[in-house]
């Protein structure tokens, strides 16, 4: 699977698998099928109604039940589910910014903007070709607004999501330095912890654990893994209630 490395915030670098081209094209012609289906519910709705016989209730109806949802479907979906559309969704698979986080409403913009071109006149092909070509799984949208499209890792039957559940009330830090992080911090270790989990990727988890020790002060002979999963559990456990 063809993957892109990102450089977060932290000067950490981070694989993230790039979604396929087949991928986004089900994922389109699923979001197409949605609004294809969504228009004959409103049309028949509209004859039901007898909008047919009156031009102005006709036109009303339509601007505002047809062409607007038709134009703004993809933007107002990716805008309020997280990079995803419900045919992005089906296909797992995210917008995401360069640097490994969340896009912008104005990244999301860029994308629904230079759609026009990626997807007008020769109906997708310029959009196949540039992402295919670029390396990066960008189309010229994501070009511009410095995204592009990744492939969710599928769950596990043990996530490192799960550290994040407040320990037991039994539960005993072993480092406590670890309240001067940052929940920033933490996203960035359980990211890095997901990429060696899903994927194998060991780097950036050996990286990390060297900057959270130089941080800290602190001095661990665990392995990279079990000393992040401390240190996340560790934070969890002392900033509960916070």
């Amino acid at each position: 699977m063809q993957t892109i490395r990102v450089r977060t915030t932290q000067n950490v670098f981070i694989d993230y698998p790039l979604a396929s081209i087949g991928d986004r094209i089900v994922a389109y012609l699923i979001d197409r099928l949605i609004l294809f289906l969504y228009i004959l519910l409103v049309i028949s709705l509209m004859v039901g109604m007898k909008a047919f016989e009156n031009e102005t209730l006709l036109i009303t109806l339509g601007l505002i039940f047809i062409v607007f949802p038709m134009m703004f479907y993809g933007l107002l979906f990716e805008i309020f589910m997280n990079g995803q559309t419900p045919g992005k969704h089906a296909m797992k698979i995210q917008v995401i910014r360069l640097d490994g986080t969340p896009a912008s409403v104005g990244g999301y913009l860029f994308r629904w903007l230079f759609s026009i071109v990626d997807f007008g006149i020769f109906g997708g092909v310029v959009a196949v070709v540039i992402i295919a070509v670029g390396g990066k799984g960008q189309r010229l949208g994501d070009i511009v607004a410095g995204t592009t499209v990744v492939k969710l890792a599928q769950q596990k039957e043990i996530n490192s999501s799960d550290i994040f559940i407040v320990p037991e009330s039994t539960y005993v830090p072993t480092f406590e330095q670890v309240v001067q992080l940052s929940t920033r911090d933490i996203e960035v270790i359980q990211r890095a912890l997901d990429a060696n989990r899903d994927h194998g990727t060991y780097q950036p988890i050996e990286i990390i654990t060297e900057k959270i020790k130089s941080m800290l002060g602190i001095h661990s002979d665990l392995p990279p893994s079990e000393f992040l999963y401390t240190i996340v559990k560790d934070y969890n456990s002392l900033t509960a209630g916070r």
